[in-house]
């Protein structure tokens, strides 16, 4: 099966004529489209508001489409509280949920007014004692353990995840935080990553709705908000079903007047945490075949490697890839497509069947708007690449320069290094 570019040959050769490759391209256009689909599709919900995943792109220019439509940002250490201030969304604009969290990190949230969300049990007295109160608007995150299954289908284990409190423990969090002056409580579970499945978010809204519903009868505690945080996927293989975001959300507004609304729930806000499902279609790598190797297989080398998109050397993750002006030849080649750097796992595709790739080509690796530029490193000494927007009027604009060797070498300040 095809999976085609947002983007053609034609306007990648002109890109490529101010731009080297490699470099990551977004599409603003499909961006803004996806971010009003979310908005809409849980419109019924008066408190909506989805608090982007700011560690799966963190680049203002694009942050600053989605708070074009309501967007928040969810952060997840000082740098990203940093973005954010600097882009204007402070209070409760922000999200800050965190894991083993420096004391320094707290201290900038609460400075911010932004929501803190707790991420175990021992973090109530870790943050009073840091910041000398508990705020008034508080959240916890929640692990039931155990698997997560939909159907007969395990789709995560929570029980192996070092993130969330347990149900015991999220029961006393709200007594204990009640206590020490809480009055407004929000609720925060991430089950499952990436799921391509209309039924996840409806299934974790259950499972939360019901918790929710305990908490408030039990403790007293007012439940202002209920974050289903992330683990809506993409498709990043051509044969996937993209997920119907309309229907997701209405499988949670179903849900709601089954569970909270019965309870005297109905004003709960409901809130999203999505990074890959906001940006990962609408961001490409592009790179060019610079080198070919016939030994025991057939290599292709490319000028991008895995510093520009980490997870498939770290995954084994499936990323589409398309040879530019050969989207209608057979794939009848077989290749690894490689990176240069000193590691074997440096591949972007093993054994991937592709039209016959000739030295100069121009290849888009698909679905690297979330969790491509930002999960980039500089090993080898390898400098991360320029990333750039497609505008809707098809003008191009530099949102990230790419690295200098000065950038590389910027943090030996007692080493001098001609530059």
């Amino acid at each position: 099966m095809s999976k085609l570019p947002f983007v053609n040959k034609e306007k990648l050769d002109e890109i490529m004529k101010d731009y080297p490759t490699p470099f990551h391209l977004y599409d603003e256009k499909g961006i803004r489209e996806n971010a009003k689909a979310l908005r809409e599709a849980f419109s019924w919900n008066k408190g909506f508001k989805e608090y982007f995943a700011v560690k799966a792109t963190p680049n203002p220019f694009l942050i600053n489409i989605l708070r074009e439509y309501g967007c928040g940002c969810d952060c997840s250490s000082y740098t990203e509280l940093m973005l954010s201030e600097a882009i204007g969304a402070v209070g409760e604009e922000i999200m800050f949920s965190s894991n083993a969290t420096p004391a320094e990190e707290f201290v900038y949230a609460n400075k911010l007014g932004a929501i803190i969300n707790l991420d175990d049990y021992t973090h109530i007295d870790f943050l009073e004692k840091t910041i000398g109160h508990i705020p008034e608007t508080i959240s916890c995150r929640y692990n039931p353990g155990g698997l997560f299954k939909i159907s007969n289908d395990i789709m995560d284990n929570p029980g192996d995840a070092k993130y969330g409190m347990t149900t015991e423990q999220l029961f006393e969090a709200f007594k204990v935080l009640k206590a020490k002056g809480a009055k407004e409580f929000g609720i925060h579970a991430f089950l499952a990553s990436n799921t391509v499945t209309n039924e996840y978010y409806p299934m974790l809204a259950k499972v939360l709705f019901e918790v929710a519903v305990k908490l408030q009868k039990e403790t007293g505690a007012h439940i202002k908000f209920i974050n289903l945080s992330g683990g809506i996927g993409i498709p990043y293989r051509p044969d996937q079903e993209a997920n119907d975001i309309y229907a997701i959300g209405e499988g949670v507004r179903k849900v709601f007047e089954e569970v909270l609304v019965p309870a005297g729930m109905g004003d709960v806000a409901i809130y999203t945490e999505l990074g890959r499902f906001m940006m990962g279609p609408y961001g490409c790598l592009v790179t060019k075949a610079i080198h070919e190797k016939h030994t025991h297989k057939e290599y292709i080398g490319c000028d991008a490697c895995a510093v520009d998109l980490m997870r498939p050397a770290m995954y084994g993750a499936y990323h589409h890839i398309t040879v530019m002006g050969k989207e209608n030849k057979p794939c009848d080649h077989k290749y690894d497509i490689t990176g240069s750097l000193c590691e074997n796992n440096d591949k972007f595709a093993i054994d991937r069947m592709l039209p016959e790739i000739e030295m100069g080509d121009t290849l888009v690796i698909h679905d690297t708007g979330a969790h491509g530029y930002a999960m980039g490193y500089n090993y080898n000494g390898k400098l991360k690449s320029a990333e750039l927007l497609l505008k809707e009027d098809g003008s191009v604009q530099l949102i990230r320069r790419a690295e200098k060797p000065s950038d590389y070498f910027a943090t030996f300040d007692c080493f001098d290094i001609d530059l």
